[in-house]
């Protein structure tokens, strides 16, 4: 499961673009915590610590408990808004979630075993086409990853979502069994069947 964040935040008082700047000055970042059928609670954060989230490259898949005046609230990141120059995030939005609300999630892919197959050995060359996955699952079972097993693969064979095994309760949002990754020939090996070919 994806590790849950911690963030303490303040309520704010004042919206609006005025509110917001102000905000900011002071080193904090204004956010929303939405949803859940209750009432947008208008809050900001200090932006060491969000940035500090971010880059840990899971903020938008993770749970984060936010605590504000000794109440935890459970959420889920949905947006972060940057600034167009400085890069700095300038608002952040956060879904109220439960354990059992299922979300939508994109989740990086890993891949395993590499020495055990046969085509990587061979020379051949792991073609990412998904370096992530969109899952529906519930927001306390959200996975880190999705490990993708290439054991036996060879070269020119394709590795589709079918033949990994996704956590209980949870589901690609894409029906079909899409392809993750192929091993394709490295490029001396196809240059020389090129010239067998050509010379044949």
């Amino acid at each position: 499961m994806s590790d849950v964040l911690t963030l303490t935040a303040e309520a704010r008082d004042r919206a609006g673009k005025g509110a917001s700047r102000a905000v900011r000055r002071e080193g904090r970042v204004p956010a929303v915590i939405y949803g859940n059928k209750e009432a947008a609670l208008s809050i900001h954060v200090e932006e060491k610590r969000l940035v500090k989230l971010l880059q840990t490259g899971h903020f938008m898949n993770s749970v984060v408990e936010i605590e504000i005046d000794g109440k935890s609230h459970h959420t889920l990141p949905r947006d972060v808004q940057f600034h167009p120059v400085n890069d700095r995030p300038i608002h952040v939005d956060f879904l109220r979630v439960t354990d059992e609300t299922l979300i939508t999630v994109n989740v990086p892919v890993r891949f395993e075993n590499e020495a055990a197959s046969p085509g990587l050995k061979r020379g051949g060359v792991l073609n990412v086409v998904r370096h992530e996955v969109e899952l529906k699952c519930p927001a306390g079972a959200v996975p880190h990853d999705i490990e993708v097993d290439v054991t036996g693969f060879e070269v020119g064979d394709s590795i589709h979502i079918s033949v990994v095994k996704l956590p209980k309760g949870v589901s690609t949002v894409i029906e079909r069994d899409f392809t993750i990754a192929t091993i394709v020939a490295p490029s001396g090996l196809k240059s020389q069947e090129g010239e067998g070919e050509a010379a044949a």
